[in-house]
């Protein structure tokens, strides 16, 4: 299975960029995974929170592959403990082909975007930098991985 983490903006803090960036060659030595980033809008001081949703939608719409199970990181999303994440993820590892995350932009994901996704996932109840949910979500892909293979990262 391959998966794959689309994110909308580039990350701009260097010690989040070396973080993620180490989580994501960790993750690689368990399964294929990849980061996608989709570039900020221009002059998104013209366009209206719908508007801008809309068109980062259809730039990740255009990612997407008919046959992609889909999940959005969305704080109405299901909330998942370490071990019960990891669990769903070795799941989906036997049944999809392509396992496809999506961080949206600063106001959220596009009624489009919500259609085709599968599900949605919560990483808290609390509200957090979309350059920080980065970093939580690779470290606990990682951790998923770790679980998986019975390895000793993580510690209940």
């Amino acid at each position: 299975m391959k998966t794959i983490l689309i994110q909308v903006g580039k990350t701009v803090n260097k010690h989040f960029i070396a973080c993620i960036g180490d989580y994501v060659e960790r993750i690689n030595h368990y399964m294929p995974f990849d980061v996608v980033t989709i570039p900020e809008l221009k002059n998104t001081k013209s366009l209206t929170e719908d508007q801008q949703k809309q068109a980062e939608g259809e730039q990740i719409l255009k990612l997407l592959q008919p046959s992609d199970t889909v999940v959005l990181l969305d704080e109405h999303g299901r909330e998942y403990r370490s071990i019960e994440f990891a669990r769903w993820l070795e799941q989906k590892q036997q049944t999809a082909r392509r396992l496809v995350f999506v961080i949206g932009g600063p106001y959220g994901f596009s009624p489009a975007v919500y259609q085709r996704a599968n599900e949605q996932l919560s990483l808290s109840k609390m509200t957090f930098s979309h350059q920080m949910i980065r970093l939580t979500f690779t470290e606990q892909v990682y951790r998923a991985c770790t679980i998986i293979k019975g390895e000793p990262y993580h510690h209940e």
